[in-house]
């Protein structure tokens, strides 16, 4: 496993899927399936096992905890309440819209803290009081080998949490304006960039200083990334919600069948420089406005030894 590639990830089955009227009021990329509620969340469903299988065949090591609950539409998206950090330390985090704070769960914790070295727990949750939002590796893409944060600006990220994780964690902030052709601000930054091991996407077409397009581009090419630019159209298929894991054979990135088949030759030719495309068949799950990277929680934490007691 790479600083930046986890081989082990947490994902949550859903129960109730279906595109969540609350964040739509900002999430551009939503859309409503012609279909019953029922077929809907039933699809997500066979996309979530299917795309489990697919990275379990890649070698990734998943652990899938199911969603019983009724009113969380996007629990999904574990990403944004959670993110766990080398040395042993996760992140929880306070999310805008009410609805998406029933997600966080305190058995997946535990589990980590079981399966995992976890020297410490960090709970941001309670300055949802305050008005603070900070939706996780939604909100923020982090270089974990430049220790940077790249942010979005969006009420789902504060600027007042995002010094105070920044500071707690060791990141350097580096924060910009993004937003679509219509003027409205991309709501979470990983739909728009993906940094890997080797090589990250950005879509600098969103991405509204030069200045700040230049500031990114130079920080991720300084650990020696090649750093491919994406359209606003191929943003709007997904190609920037990838997540970069360690299989059995390597590097492979996840990111959706839709996003892929958006990638130009050039782009793919890139890409596949350093890892595998592992593209997953999400349609019914992108309707809620995320694709793969939001459905998967990196664990970026030592496995505990297994203990022999015979």
């Amino acid at each position: 496993m790479s600083v930046q590639s986890p081989n082990a990830v947490v994902m949550i089955r859903p129960n109730n899927f279906k595109p969540n009227p609350e964040t739509a009021t900002d999430n551009r990329f939503q859309t409503i399936p012609n279909m019953p509620s029922a077929e809907i969340s039933r699809q997500a469903q066979t996309e979530f096992d299917n795309a489990v299988a697919r990275l379990k065949d890649a070698g990734v090591r998943v652990h899938v905890f199911q969603d019983r609950a009724n009113d969380t539409p996007d629990s999904v998206f574990p990403n944004n309440w959670f993110s766990t950090h080398h040395g042993g330390h996760v992140a929880i985090y306070p999310m805008y819209a009410k609805s998406r704070r029933k997600e966080r769960r305190t058995d997946v914790i535990e589990f980590l803290k079981q399966e995992y070295r976890v020297a410490e727990v960090t709970d941001f949750s309670g300055l949802e009081a305050d008005g603070l939002s900070l939706e996780g590796t939604g909100a923020m893409v982090l270089d974990h080998i430049g220790r940077l944060a790249f942010v979005a600006r969006s009420h789902r990220a504060d600027p007042i949490l995002l010094e105070r994780f920044c500071t707690r964690f060791g990141y350097e902030p580096i924060v910009f304006d993004a937003a679509d052709a219509g003027g409205s601000p991309v709501y979470h930054t990983n739909v728009l960039m993906f940094v890997g091991s080797a090589c990250a996407m950005v879509g600098m077409d969103i991405v509204s200083n030069a200045e700040r397009r230049q500031t990114i581009s130079e920080r991720l090419s300084e650990t020696g990334r090649d750093v491919i630019a994406l359209s606003e159209s191929q943003i709007g298929d997904f190609a920037g919600n990838a997540i970069e894991l360690t299989g059995t054979n390597g590097p492979v990135l996840a990111l959706s069948s839709r996003a892929e088949k958006a990638l130009s030759p050039d782009q793919r030719r890139r890409l596949e420089g350093s890892l595998t495309l592992l593209p997953l068949d999400l349609p019914i799950i992108e309707s809620a406005g995320g694709s793969a990277r939001c459905m998967i929680a990196g664990i970026h934490l030592a496995p505990r030894a297994k203990r022999n007691f015979n």
